[in-house]
Order: structure tokens, then C-alpha cells, then sequence
């Protein structure tokens, strides 16, 4: 029975110790990392009280939300723009061309001035030795609604409205 008590007490001793040896080591680790934090807030506080770091915070909430301002602004302005770029002239074909195979040369143009949501008019001007005739027709979304088109001014409309509808 003491042989067995004494065993006991030497496996007590040695999971005592091996026990104590892992907490020395994690006293150790945790020492350390206590110091690199330590460390870190000296640096970061250094010169600096809490009520200073809190003016500090606060300067920048404001500036933030100065800049949102400004951001928001930028976007409304941004809107504007796109909004006026689709109401206006931006997008233009031409194409010259003989309306005669035989005789003459390319004296005769189509013109379409279109905006973003391809909108606008084509000008054409037919060319002949006895004048120059000048049409004008509006156009809706690249369609005639009143006047058809010939050949040339859907070239021309082909031309300047490349993109897809809607965008500028």
C-alpha cells in the first residue's frame, strides 16, 4: 500500500510539473505579447491624452461628413449632365453620295444629328445641274414617324447612332 502511495505521488508530482512547465510557457507567451501591445499603444499615444485622440475623432467625423456632402453634390451634378447629354446633339453620320450612277460626282449628302436617345433630324440635300434641293425630317428613336426615309439618310442615321439606344 506505501508502495503503491508512494507511486502515486511521483505520477502527482511529475503531471504537477510537466503541468507547471506549460503554464510557465504560456505565462511567457502571453508576457510577450502583453509587452508588443504595450509597445504599440505607447507608440500610438504618444504625446497625445484621451481628450486629445477624442478632438482628433471628432475633426474627422466632421471632414467625413463634409465630404459626403461634397460626394452627394458631385453626384446630383453628375446626374444633370447625363440627363443633358441625352436631350442633346452629340451623335452625327454624314454620307455623301451620287444620286445619279452615270454622270457626276458624290455632291449629294445625307446629315443625321441625333441625341442620346437617338432623336434629332436628318438633313439631306440632293444635287442636280439645275439646283441644290435641301430636306430636313425628324427623326424618334432612329424611326420616321411622318416622312420615310431613303436609303441614304438611313445610312446616315446607321452611322451616327451606333451605340445602343438610351446611353451616350
Amino acid at each position: 500500500m506505501v508502495d503503491f502511495i508512494s507511486q502515486n505521488s511521483f505520477w502527482f508530482l511529475i503531471s504537477s510539473l510537466v503541468l507547471g512547465i506549460i503554464l510557465l510557457v504560456l505565462n511567457l507567451v502571453l508576457f510577450l505579447k502583453l509587452s508588443s501591445i504595450r509597445r504599440q499603444n505607447k507608440i500610438l499615444f504618444s504625446g497625445k491624452d484621451a481628450k486629445s485622440l477624442e478632438a482628433v475623432i471628432l475633426k474627422q467625423t466632421d471632414e467625413l461628413k463634409d465630404v459626403d456632402k461634397e460626394i452627394q453634390e458631385l453626384f446630383e451634378i453628375s446626374n444633370k449632365i447625363n440627363n443633358l447629354a441625352l436631350h442633346s446633339i452629340h451623335k452625327i453620320g454624314i454620307i455623301r453620295y451620287n444620286p445619279f450612277k452615270d454622270i457626276g460626282g458624290d455632291q449629294s449628302f445625307a446629315v443625321a444629328l441625333l441625341d442620346g436617345k437617338n432623336s434629332g433630324l436628318v438633313i439631306s440635300s440632293l444635287h442636280t445641274r439645275e439646283g441644290t434641293r435641301v430636306y430636313a425630317k425628324p427623326v424618334a428613336k432612329s424611326e420616321s414617324k411622318k416622312y420615310p426615309f431613303t436609303e441614304e439618310e438611313k445610312q446616315a442615321i446607321k452611322i451616327a447612332s451606333p451605340i445602343k439606344e438610351g446611353t451616350v
